[in-house]
């Protein structure tokens, strides 16, 4: 097994970097965005820590990003978002925060996050709703409510695009406890749908 830090540069014409199940330790050099011909990155399985280095966001012919079971820490950085990715496998760290909406953009991607410690707030709801091609906290208590979730298929069924008044429904952000016409309890559950006279139709 290799120990030791990963070298700030190995390369620029590289394709594939796997370095996964070894002992390497220390932080994910900045100066890896150099290794612009990079499409696999898997650094799995080792004691890397600090933070995701937002700048592998830019690597735009990467394809495959395995970080997973490490002890990395802070936030996901939102220009993750901004690239090509195919997988992006984050799973098993210390990772906090709230997930960031510009992983949306990573169409047809398996997005993997579980087993952080992220706030106990919504994810955004496209990832929820598995607009990529995987998301392994769709179904989190949690992170995606299964009465936002409810509420999403009742607005899609009710042709809410149409509605006299939809403000919020469907924002990313927004909790639905917020959504135009939705009361909830002191614990987030859903008390009163009041949409009268806003033009719902369907079955």
């Amino acid at each position: 097994a290799f120990t030791g830090s990963i070298p700030a540069d190995l390369g620029r014409f590289l394709k594939i970097m796997n370095l996964a199940g070894n002992k390497l330790a220390g932080t994910i050099p900045p100066a890896i965005v150099t290794m612009a011909s990079l499409n696999i990155l898997n650094l799995s399985d080792n004691e890397l820590e600090g933070i995701i280095p937002p700048s592998i966001g830019s690597m735009v012919l990467l394809k495959v990003l395995d970080l997973s079971d490490n002890l990395l820490s802070s936030t996901i950085p939102s220009a993750l978002g901004n690239g090509k990715l195919k997988l992006l496998d984050l799973s098993n760290n210390t990772l906090t925060g709230t997930i960031p909406s510009q992983l949306v953009q990573l169409q047809g991607a398996s997005i993997l996050l579980k087993d952080n410690r992220f706030d106990n707030e919504t994810a955004p709801l496209s990832l929820c709703l598995r607009e990529v091609k995987e998301f392994d906290l769709a179904f989190h208590p949690t992170l995606c409510q299964i009465e936002r979730n409810a509420l999403v298929e009742f607005y899609d069924a009710a042709k809410g695009a149409k509605w006299t008044d939809g403000s919020l429904w469907l924002d990313e952000d927004a909790g639905y406890c917020g959504w135009k016409g939705v009361t909830c309890n002191v614990d987030g559950r859903v008390t009163k749908l009041h949409l009268a006279n806003n033009g719902l139709s369907g079955r």
